[in-house]
């Protein structure tokens, strides 16, 4: 005779998904990105998948495998872009008098090296560029401190100290 079994209902999620930073520039070409994913390399992957089928066995068809590989990468991209756009929140720090996301800042080293940057969110990041990610060390260390202050950033090399010069 079979035990019945209990069913629990999986607890309804509360885990907040976390905003997605982004200054204007930064949504309008994450939606270019995502429409050319869709109206054009979406097809496009779509026809070279048709094409390796048509040409027969496809167990041994590399054409038909990197087809299917490029088709798994770009719906990858796809639902990533799709959530950080689902997820996205204007960042406009102009005036503020603490740095936060979007704010543009000057700071110092010990060794007397000056930087500035803009802190904007992860999917804007390039250091080469002046944009940090609001995630990195250094971007968590100076959110919400005022220019004149002195920051200290743990990163493992050891504890770093800044000042924080200006921010725009």
């Amino acid at each position: 005779m079979p035990m019945a079994s209990r069913c629990h209902p999986r607890p309804a999620s509360t885990e907040m998904t976390e905003p997605t930073y982004l200054t204007a520039e930064g949504l309008a070409k994450l939606q270019a990105d995502l429409e050319h994913l869709v109206n054009v390399e979406r097809p496009r992957i779509a026809r070279a998948i048709g094409e390796a089928k048509s040409l027969g066995d496809i167990t041994d068809n590399a054409d038909y495998e990197q087809a299917k590989n490029d088709q798994a990468f770009l719906e990858g991209r796809i639902a990533t872009l799709t959530q950080q756009l689902r997820t996205a929140e204007l960042i406009d720090a102009a005036g503020s008098l603490e740095v936060a996301v979007g704010s543009r800042v000057k700071i110092r080293a010990e060794d007397g090296e000056e930087m500035s940057f803009t802190i904007v969110g992860a999917p804007e990041a390039s250091p080469r560029e002046g944009r940090i990610s609001n995630l990195s060390p250094l971007a968590k260390a100076l959110l919400g401190h005022r220019a004149g202050e002195q920051i200290r950033v743990d990163t493992p090399g050891g504890l770093d100290t800044y000042q924080l010069l200006e921010i725009a």
